[in-house]
This record gives C-alpha cells, structure tokens and sequence, in this order.
C-alpha cells in the first residue's frame, strides 16, 4: 500500500484497509526492534519536532522512531521558533519545508497543524491537537490487536471527557474499524453531534457501532476500559469544575466489576492521575498492558513516518 507522501492529521482521512496497513507495519517494526534490528529507511531525512505542549511519550516515539530508521530528528520548542507569533504559520510552514523532510506538530489548534500540511510540501503528522490524537489511536489499537487478536466487534467503552481529542479519536477509529464503541460521560462533555453523525456513517459501513451513555451500566460487557485525564493541558481553570461532574466516572474496581468479564483490560494513554479518573488499585493491576500501550506509541508512530516518509 502506497502511502508516501500523504499526511496524518485525523484518522479521518484514512480509509480501514489504510489504517490496517499502518498496524501490520508497526507489528513488523516491533518485532524486527526486539530481534535488534533497525532499518535505513529515513536515511538521509531530516524531521522537525515542533512542540507548543511538552510531552513525555510523544517526543521519544518521534525522536527514537526516526533514530532507528536513520533519520535526524530536531526539536523545536515553544521558545525555538516563531511559530504563529512573529510569523505565520504559513510563512514558517513554507521556511520548515524547504529545509526539513517531515514535520511532527504537538500542539492546541487543529487548524494550525492543518495550515503546517498545506504549506508546507513535505508529509504532517498530528502529534495531538485539541480536537484529534491520532497516533494515541494507533497505539491503542496495536494494543487491542495483541491482547486479543482481532479488533472488529471488540467492545470498547471510553469513560471520561467525551468531547476532546482522545474521545474525538477513539470515536473516528472504532467507528471505521468495526468496534462496537460507547462513550460514557456526563451529557455535557459528549462529542458534537456532527463528529457522531459522521462515525455514525463509518460504523454503518464497518459493521461497528457508536453509543452515547452516562450511566455506568453501559460498561457491561466490556472488552476495554479506557479513561484519560480529567483535565487536559490548558484547561487548569474548569478542574474543579470538572472533577466534581466526572467524580462518579471513576474508573475503580467497582466499575470494573460491572463489566461482568474477568477479563477486561484498562487503556490509558497518559500521564494517570491516580485517585482521581482511575484509581491505584485498578491502574496497578492492569500496568503491564498500559505501559505497552506506552511503548506501542514509538512502533506505530514509526510506522507513520516510514510509510508516508521512508524508502521502503
């Protein structure tokens, strides 16, 4: 599958058999990495990591997925460039592209990255916008497919802020690969009715369906347990706002129980506050899946840049 040149902005602009490609890629990049070997695809590519929000597992997967395929990986922080400051974004956009391969973009406007790929000339990738996290949704998934060998018709509930980028991001991908989805949430943090619309529309084709719910019952029967922070980076002001209306969405052992599987895994994407959107006890028990999930960031992320970037 050709996918060279293309850009990752949402997963909306993959089709399921695409999406499919990048998780059988990064399957083979990671067991090739385990074996300790490493490829030449990026050789003689330049990346450029612009980062307006820090990030811990983001940056690494970029900077080490590069390193292992022989790339040169450069970050540029907040402080570094002028990023939509004393430039626009298109002129930097135009100025990045012409001395860099491919630019990775971590940061608040979804517009921004969108402006990044349309000047540019060289292939973008979302590193996590407000609206979209779409490389999060590939190491999910990788996740999913090697604790349970298939994705279609898994029963994924996503407890927490519905109507943010991870609850956005999940609802896209599930939706186009056939999972059956829920949201569990407060009615006022679900998605918007017209990103529901649309998933609606790519679950009809996948076989898979979308649930909108804020009662706990609606974990019954769930494959995975997925929770993410209550407050995201930007939104200090509405935590206590937000911690009172998501308290009772905590995802503890009783929670848990309400699936009725003994098998029930827990997805976090990262960083846990423990004690607040899940508890230490639940964290703990299922840690080893949550931190492969972690790790698959770097492989599926690889695999990205590989795919729209690498000789391969």
């Amino acid at each position: 599958m050709n996918l060279k040149g293309r850009s990752f902005l949402t997963l909306k602009d993959f089709t399921p058999e695409e999406i499919a490609y990048l998780l059988d890629l990064a399957a083979d990049l990671k067991a090739k990495k385990k074996k300790g070997i490493t490829g030449q695809s990026l050789k003689g590519k330049n990346i450029a990591l612009i980062f307006e929000k820090p990030s811990t597992r983001t940056r690494c997967s970029f900077t080490i997925g590069c390193i292992d395929e022989g790339g040169h990986p450069e970050y540029l922080g907040k402080d570094d460039i002028q990023l939509g400051h004393k430039e626009s974004i298109e002129d930097t956009a135009r100025v990045l592209g012409r001395m860099f391969d491919g630019i990775e973009f971590r940061g608040f406007k979804q517009e921004s990255v969108e402006i990044l790929a349309k000047y540019s000339g060289v292939p973008v990738w979302n590193g996590l916008t407000d609206l979209y996290h779409p490389t999060q949704i590939l190491a999910d998934f990788l996740t999913l497919k090697e604790q349970f060998g298939h994705l279609k018709g898994l029963k994924l509930v996503y407890v927490g802020d519905g109507r943010f980028n991870m609850g956005n991001s999940l609802m896209i991908g599930a939706s186009k690969m056939g999972l059956d989805f829920t949201i569990l949430a407060p009615k006022s943090l679900w998605p918007s009715k017209e990103l529901v619309d649309i998933c609606q529309e790519y679950a009809a084709q996948s076989d898979g369906k979308i649930t909108l719910s804020d009662e706990l019952d609606a974990v019954k029967g769930a494959d995975a347990v997925y929770t993410d922070v209550w407050v995201s980076m930007g939104e200090e002001e509405k935590a206590e706002e937000r911690i009172k209306l998501l308290r009772p969405y905590q995802v503890n052992a009783e929670l848990m129980k309400k699936t009725g599987k003994d098998n029930t895994i827990l997805l976090h994407c990262l960083p846990a506050v423990k004690g607040y959107e899940v508890t230490e006890e639940v964290f703990e028990k299922h840690a080893d899946v949550v931190f492969d999930e972690a790790e698959n960031r770097m492989h599926t992320i690889k695999a990205v840049m590989v795919a729209t970037l690498g000789n391969i």
